[in-house]
């Protein structure tokens, strides 16, 4: 049956191309002169690893020798971004091609505990969400973050689904109200668009690996994955691989720690377990062994002979956990300077994708979603969708998007951040606004950066530029009100703390 419906998808693929496509739909259809056949999909997604952090970034202490291979057998992206600074709005970026302000889940879900009105195990019925809360915090008023992903989202596992994909969900999901993930509940993947699951979790936080030694769970997901491959070889699949490494807490092979902690470059005392550093022992162990099992996918590929024929894309939830001292890049997880959401993201696709290709074209996650969709010639997008399809840089590395602008916006306190801040991305220019400063009338609202000048941001314009600031300000701004972003705003009793 799979073959035969496969069959007919390309049977009726060549009489749609050549009976019912106008010419601008055509020239949307990547020109390739290989089979008609739709790419096999495979997403995978890191967690908590920064730019800096890949040999193919500039990298000479972290090793990472399968994605230096993908990306000269593919095209590295030096200008991409997370949507958000930390984890659950960006997989909410990817999944639906919104931004995070949009779904007014801006920061990280908490996975808190089980309401007991709901039953544990989950045994069906409808879950009472909690109502979310705002925060008060000094002067200012922090809004609430939405607790889940809606349900009434159109996922990109939805789409794909829709178009005839068998989907498959492997590791971590950090889109519902909490971790105890239950088959069939709503919110979690199965109720998503994905027909095969694997949840897991990070160290300590629910049910360890079913392989020794394997703390987050990278073998498991590795394992599943390749399977659910093997199992669909015959059709179109999307396998969404998103690992919990390498987010803290940090372990790995002792061995191979030890071995990064005497390589030269390696920063005095980053092996603690409360020290991040930019060359940490316990990262890079965690990556070399998150690489090779990526190296274990593509070996699959191609010994089911579906190497060219599958998009692989490789890309981080946000930056990387540590020291914000800007170098390369400054700032980390959970502040919205460069070192807080620029992250690596490759894509590799034989026959389509140029070899050895390079694009500095700003890109967001919120793009993957209409760029699989046009892809796989999946229909109509949803409403509101945010991003951009990347088909043209895929085609063309030296493509441009015609972006006006792109905008974050994390009105949030978080542990490892610098407080509430939005930002705009438009062309060199980059302008941060510091939300506490902004409602409490302070000085230091803005800073504003040359990114080609100064990718470090050590050297702030605002003063020099009023003219730019004034500009990307009202842009800022009105981009908040047209999407509908929830705000920080003024304290207004002060016995509220």
């Amino acid at each position: 049956m799979k073959i035969c419906f496969h069959s007919l998808w390309v049977v009726l693929s060549l009489l749609f191309i050549g009976c019912s496509v106008s010419p601008e739909d055509k020239a949307n259809v990547l020109d390739a002169n290989t089979t008609l056949t739709r790419p096999n999909i495979v997403f995978i997604l890191a967690d908590d690893l920064g730019w800096h952090q890949l040999g193919c970034y500039g990298s000479e202490y972290y090793e990472t020798p399968v994605l230096d291979q993908m990306a000269r057998e593919g095209l590295r992206f030096t200008d991409a971004y997370a949507a958000q600074a930390v984890c659950s709005p960006t997989r909410a970026s990817i999944m639906t091609g919104k931004y995070p302000a949009r779904l007014h889940l801006t920061n990280f879900l908490n996975g808190g505990d089980v309401p007991k009105s709901q039953p544990l195990p989950w045994t069906g019925g409808e879950i009472k969400f909690p109502k979310p809360q705002e925060e008060i915090i000094g002067e200012i008023v922090i809004p609430a973050t939405a607790n889940r992903l809606k349900l009434e989202e159109i996922t990109i596992a939805e789409q794909l689904k829709m178009a005839g994909y068998v989907t498959g969900h492997f590791g971590k999901w950090h889109l519902n109200y909490n971790k105890i993930y239950q088959p069939g509940r709503p919110g979690d993947p199965g109720s998503q668009g994905f027909d095969e699951v694997l949840t897991t979790h990070k160290v300590g936080a629910g049910p360890v690996s079913t392989f020794e030694n394997d703390p987050l769970h990278v073998r498991q997901i590795t394992e599943h994955a390749l399977s659910f491959i093997e199992a669909h070889q015959d059709e179109p699949f999307f396998a969404y691989v998103t690992h919990n490494s390498i987010h803290r807490p940090e372990e790995a092979d002792t061995e191979v720690i030890d071995r990064f902690s005497k390589k030269q470059g390696a920063k005095a005392g980053a092996s603690e377990e409360d020290r991040y550093d930019h060359n940490n022992p316990k990262q890079a162990a965690m990556l070399l062994e998150l690489d090779t099992s990526i190296g274990k996918i593509f070996d699959k590929l191609k010994e089911l002979d579906l190497d060219k024929n599958t998009l692989v894309i490789f890309v981080s939830d946000n930056g990387h956990l540590g020291v914000k001292d800007g170098f390369p890049l400054r700032g980390s997880k959970a502040d919205l300077y460069e070192g807080g959401i620029r992250v690596p993201m490759i894509v590799r696709w034989p026959g389509r994708v140029e070899e050895g290709s390079v694009s500095a074209e700003p890109v967001i996650t919120t793009d993957f979603f209409p760029t699989l969709n046009e892809i796989v010639q999946a229909g109509k997008l949803p409403e509101n969708v945010d991003g951009l399809s990347l088909v043209p840089i895929l085609k063309n590395s030296d493509a441009r998007l015609g972006r006006e602008a792109l905008y974050f916006h994390f009105p949030h306190d978080h542990s490892s951040g610098l407080g509430p801040m939005s930002v705009v991305r438009e062309g060199r220019y980059k302008l941060v606004e510091f939300s506490e400063r902004l409602v409490s009338g302070k000085p230091g609202a803005y800073e504003l950066y040359d990114l080609e000048t100064d990718l470090a941001e050590k050297n702030d314009l605002a003063a020099s530029h009023p003219e730019v600031v004034q500009r990307l300000t009202k842009k800022l701004q009105q981009w908040r009100v047209d999407i509908g972003a929830q705000e920080v705003r003024r304290n207004e009793n002060p016995k509220r703390k």
